[in-house]
């Protein structure tokens, strides 16, 4: 009975009019902070979750979780380490690869890329580039015939598209220690590779067999790509693998050349929650103002009430309700309009950059070109609950303060 009463009265001084109106304007100001507080957090939260998720899906999905280059020359029994890679129960798939670094020519247009020379079956098993390109551009994606697939961004510095040619310089290495022009080769752009961000801003894919002739590797190639099953422990996996073969090989992983993302995007979580703390907190010392105001205007209803037989426990119950309240008003203010920005957070900034003309995240700087969302509702519940949890807290010392009120001296002076 007691807990619904001061449930009761809590609710009624919450809503009813202060005779001081400043006491008014902090609960009204504390009650915005709070839902702004929420709104601000989960919005943030929702973003780098984005990000998280477009890093595995268009930076891990698309790039090796490991690779076993050659020492000072190129593997010539990848067939071999291929068959010992996949043995390991931690190794999804491996495949074969040509990297060479060359300088793209079309026009007037120069553009320094890397050349990757691919087997169109085997890549599909260690990655998933082939989602991003043209399905039948990858269907005839075949050696002897001349093709590249560039990335969309190569391609936009290029001005080139589908259909066109355009020359790779290659650089020509042997023994010599003279200077020898690169080799020129034509290639018909059969395909882009559309990722949205920075590996097509410098990516540009050949079938392997070509990559072989223009590197002059016969049947070697660079090296082996692997795909892991646990893409976060790639370093250990690569590691244990690479240690069972029986060739020399340069060990790398995802992780030296992309880890700082994924650290990155952790640590930006981790400042998140630790300003949500702070934020709520600052919005929540005004609840402390406010019941403290609101406890010196309910001075006279608060005597009655004790004269009436009410005990301290009820009297701290009423103002832990009122503050409580404002809480939760603010909290259910603040996740809604949370929710509804972070579900529209990336139609509303690209809207905003068409109206300022100016693109925020570059796809040649940045790995994706636009400012991906993710809502989970884990962080709405955690944020919500720490911001009421917080607002319960502030109410403690001023309704301790309530409860100690003398009824007499209070009526005395009226």
């Amino acid at each position: 009975m007691f807990s619904s009463l001061s449930l009761l009265i809590g609710g009624r001084f919450s809503r009813a009019k202060q005779r001081d109106k400043m006491v008014s304007f902090i609960s009204l100001s504390s009650t915005i902070g709070i839902a702004v507080g929420v709104a601000v957090i989960i919005i943030g939260l929702s973003a780098m979750n984005g990000f998280e998720r477009e890093l595995e899906s268009r930076v891990l999905s698309v790039i090796p979780h490991g690779e076993f280059e050659g020492v000072n020359e190129p593997v010539t029994r990848w067939e071999h380490v291929i068959e010992q890679s996949v043995k390991n129960d931690k190794v999804v798939a491996a495949a074969p690869y040509v990297k060479i670094t060359a300088l793209a020519e079309k026009g007037k247009e120069l553009k320094a890329i890397e050349v990757r020379g691919v087997d169109p079956q085997l890549e599909q098993q260690v990655s998933s580039l082939s989602k991003f390109i043209d399905k039948q551009a990858w269907s005839e994606f075949k050696a002897g015939q001349q093709q590249i697939i560039l990335g969309f961004g190569v391609a936009n510095v290029l001005g080139a598209k589908v259909g066109d040619y355009l020359t790779l310089m290659i650089p020509t290495v042997n023994g010599s220690v003279k200077v020898q022009a690169p080799k020129r080769v034509r290639v018909k752009v059969v395909g882009l590779l559309t990722l949205n961000g920075q590996i097509d801003h410098s990516l540009a894919l050949i079938p392997i067999g070509d990559a072989q002739v223009y590197a002059n590797l016969g049947e070697a190639v660079t090296g082996v790509s692997l795909k892991v099953t646990d893409v976060l422990n790639a370093n250990s996996i690569v590691r244990e693998v690479g240690n069972q073969l029986d060739v020399y090989v340069y060990l790398r992983s995802w992780q030296q050349k992309f880890g700082f993302l994924y650290r990155d995007i952790q640590l930006v979580r981790t400042i998140m929650y630790l300003v949500m703390v702070l934020v709520i907190g600052v919005a929540c010392f005004n609840i402390v103002s406010t019941l403290m105001m609101a406890v010196k205007d309910r001075a006279s209803e608060i005597a009655i009430l004790r004269t009436m037989g009410a005990s301290d426990g009820l009297v701290k119950r009423i103002f832990v309700w009122q503050g409580v309240f404002s809480g939760v008003l603010g909290s259910l203010v603040g996740s809604a309009i949370g929710v509804l920005v972070a579900l529209n957070l990336t139609t509303l900034i690209k809207g905003l950059e068409t109206l300022v003309d100016h693109q925020f995240l570059s796809g040649d700087i940045y790995f994706v070109d636009f400012l991906p969302s993710q809502l989970d509702m884990t962080d709405v519940v955690v944020v919500s609950g720490t911001a009421i949890v917080l607002s319960l807290l502030a109410t403690l010392y001023p309704a301790s303060r309530a409860a100690k009120l003398n009824p007499a001296s209070v009526l005395s002076s009226k």
